[in-house]
């Protein structure tokens, strides 16, 4: 496994756990930030596919 991929792992799984908190949450304050994170970690896991599919540069 990559770093990449186990990067990609690991942000996927913070989701969950964010997702679970965001079910959880009992004001509407916890609900923004917990939906503000998920978006981050969905804007990480994008940057990382992007970085995956892009051809290794030859150093």
């Amino acid at each position: 496994m990559s770093t990449t991929q186990f990067l990609i792992q690991g942000s996927q799984k913070i989701i969950g756990h964010y997702r679970f908190l965001l079910d959880t949450a009992k004001t509407e304050q916890e609900r923004k930030e917990f939906t503000k994170r998920i978006d981050e970690e969905k804007r990480n896991v994008e940057r990382l596919l992007s970085d995956l599919a892009r051809p290794a540069q030859a150093a």
